[in-house]
């Protein structure tokens, strides 16, 4: 075993947040890549305030934006739809699950994001992604 491992930094977890919404299929894919993605090592202390949260550890992600089933023509957004994702968190879970690859989490907590932009059902999710099963 190699002795200079390092852990996966923020560019490979964005790299694999990309490649996770390009395998994305119709009718998501396009609409998909409108929600921009940022990694961040943790989310920040208004974020974890606003979500009634004290540990950044126990957030993977987070979805901020307006859920496509309740845009309007009318709506003036603030922003671009956002996914945030938490490369020391990820990596946390990953650690302890320690059956899943890295990959697959951030596909995970990606699809789990996006459910929250497209307004998906359960159903919706599991036909994306396939943790479920």
């Amino acid at each position: 075993m190699s002795a200079d491992l390092t852990a996966p930094d923020l560019a490979t977890i964005e790299a694999l947040a990309h490649a996770a919404r390009d395998a994305l299929g119709p009718p998501w894919a396009g609409p998909a890549r409108d929600v921009m993605i940022v990694v961040e090592d943790v989310a920040d202390v208004q974020m974890l305030t606003d979500l009634g949260m004290e540990d950044p550890y126990e957030l993977t992600g987070l979805y901020d934006g307006i859920p496509m089933t309740q845009k309007s023509v009318l709506d003036m957004p603030e922003g671009p739809d956002t996914i945030w994702l938490f490369r020391r968190a990820i990596l946390d879970e990953w650690v302890d699950r320690g059956n899943v690859t890295l990959a697959e989490l951030v596909t995970h907590v990606l699809v789990h994001e996006f459910a929250h932009h497209f307004g998906w059902s359960d159903a919706d999710i599991a036909s994306v992604d396939r943790w479920w099963e």
